[in-house]
């Protein structure tokens, strides 16, 4: 059971780590962190640490949930429980952190879409 579970737990730390690395920065120049004058590379390296965090979860992940290292996932069961996990974390991240922003009946459709996704992906 855990081996089908830790890298599940895995990915969902990744993927948090992921958001923030990719759009937190938005976030902090709309809270006057930063500001469109904050050099590129600054937000890159912000970025870079984030993402260092990212791929410390997300490797192990892979590697312990690979079935050819004794997990429970094909490869693609992995990459499609990831992106699915991905974007319930984005979606997650938009509506708390980014106030304009709301879920449409389109993104209720797209979400069934990604859980049909899985369902096929795990089809025998």
């Amino acid at each position: 059971m855990m081996k089908a579970l830790y890298p599940l737990l895995l990915l969902v730390i990744s993927n948090v780590f992921m958001t923030f690395a990719w759009y937190g920065h938005l976030k902090l120049q709309q809270m006057k962190v930063l500001t469109s004058n904050t050099p590129l590379y600054v937000v890159i390296l912000l970025s870079w640490m984030l993402a260092l965090a990212e791929y410390s979860c997300q490797v192990p992940a892979n590697r312990m949930g690979f079935e050819g290292n004794g997990g429970a996932y094909s490869l693609m069961q992995l990459k499609v429980i990831q992106e699915v996990i991905s974007l319930i974390v984005f979606t997650g991240f938009t509506v708390l952190f980014f106030s304009g922003e709301s879920l449409h009946w389109n993104h209720l459709a797209a979400f069934v879409c990604l859980v049909l996704a899985v369902y096929f992906v795990f089809m025998k």
